[in-house]
């Protein structure tokens, strides 16, 4: 039986495709979809390409990955058929606590959620509708972002409006990225050898997208990111917590529609608009000692993932393991420098060399003799989505 996990964005389809032993056979990417050139990654154990190809669309997209998998000399299948069943990542399930079949009802309930994750469920539903008519024969299987924090108790996640907004609209704290952090905080307790239910951990998957996640016991109890993903953490072009009168004062103030308000707080601020020069952290980092915009944009970033595992430590009473994933969490030393610099007073130090060596591969980075492990664990949504969709099988 084989595996096929997709997860579609605006203009790109990632894609991972597993055995029944939940080994990688082959991996990829098609980003760029729509514009004049489109690339193409297709990875195996023998093959590695990178080719420019055209994908006007999400289904001329999925065409490509469908060819190469099924291509003699670099496919891994025959043919379609093989493929029983299809994993998606959704960003927005509601209040949808575990994986499900996908039928007409779940996508009904995509689809109205899209104004909760406008980013994001529109095309993780266009890619859902497509997929299935190239896999009739599989089972699709909606895998949420949200689900893991289904389990936050109602003070964690409802916010202090009438309560009737919730009642009545579901207006309440969803959290996300919640794939994610299931699999480093499974993957972490397996490392420290304790099990996954009496462990305390704080998981922080800081990528362009941030969020950070207090896990007691096997549960979600708290997270950073709210009704929508633009709550919590600073992000590449996302505010992050910020004062929600500012709002009425630009539209007041600046008389600046609703809609230009969404882009700016969604696209124009976080790293961008603190250091009005990238979104990347990289060039960040590269700049941060001559561009005092881009140190500040820094300062700001890792100041407030600071704060949270202070939150964090406190509701939970104490910690087992703090871990680092996803993009600038597995492959920036100087971000998880700067975050657990000074937290030596509650039991987190780093060992600076091995957290200069822990790029991009798992690896215990926490110094000698103190009470809390700090783990680098490379993310591997894909191989949790494979997980989740094969227990419905």
């Amino acid at each position: 039986m084989k595996t096929l996990i997709l997860n579609c964005g605006s203009t790109s389809i990632k894609f991972k495709l597993f055995d029944r032993k939940y080994n990688a056979l082959s991996e990829g990417m098609v980003e760029k979809i729509g514009e004049k050139t489109s690339k193409f990654y297709y990875k195996t154990c023998k093959h590695n390409i990178k080719k420019e190809v055209k994908a006007s669309n999400h289904r001329a997209g999925l065409g490509f990955i469908i060819k190469y998998l099924t291509n003699e000399g670099s496919g891994v299948i025959e043919n379609v058929k093989e493929v029983r069943a299809v994993g998606h990542r959704v960003v927005h399930g509601g209040e949808i606590s575990r994986s499900v079949v996908i039928n007409n009802k779940i996508k009904r309930i995509i689809k109205n959620n899209i104004k909760l994750a406008p980013l994001h469920n529109p095309h993780n539903l266009e890619g859902i509708e497509i997929a299935q008519k190239y896999f009739l024969q599989a089972m699709h299987v909606a895998v949420f972002d949200t689900a893991f924090h289904q389990s936050l108790p109602e003070k964690a996640h409802v916010y202090a409006l009438p309560y009737k907004l919730y009642q009545k609209y579901k207006i309440r704290r969803y959290g996300f990225h919640g794939i994610s952090h299931q699999y480093v905080a499974e993957r972490a307790a397996k490392i420290i050898g304790k099990p996954f239910n009496k462990i305390k951990i704080i998981s922080c998957h800081l990528g362009a997208g941030s969020s950070i996640t207090a896990i007691n016991h096997g549960q979600s109890v708290d997270t950073s990111m709210g009704f929508t993903p633009l709550e919590g953490l600073v992000m590449a072009t996302r505010t992050g917590d910020f004062d929600p009168a500012i709002i009425f004062y630009l539209q007041s103030e600046l008389k600046m529609k609703s809609t230009e308000i969404e882009q700016l707080v969604n696209n124009k601020s976080g790293i961008l608009g603190l250091s009005g020069k990238s979104r990347d952290m990289k060039i960040i980092l590269k700049n941060r000692n001559n561009n005092s915009k881009c140190k500040l944009a820094l300062d700001v970033y890792c100041y407030r993932v600071k704060k949270y595992i202070g939150a964090y430590l406190a509701i939970m009473g104490g910690l087992d393991a703090l871990v680092f994933t996803a993009g600038m969490g597995e492959n920036a030393p100087v971000v998880r420098s700067l975050i657990c610099k000074n937290l030596d007073h509650v039991g987190i130090k780093l060992n600076a060399k091995q957290n200069n060596q822990a790029i991009g591969v798992e690896k215990i980075i926490n110094g000698p003799g103190v009470a809390i492990k700090v783990l680098v664990i490379p993310t591997d949504e894909e191989k949790m989505i494979a997980i989740e969709t094969v227990k419905l099988m």
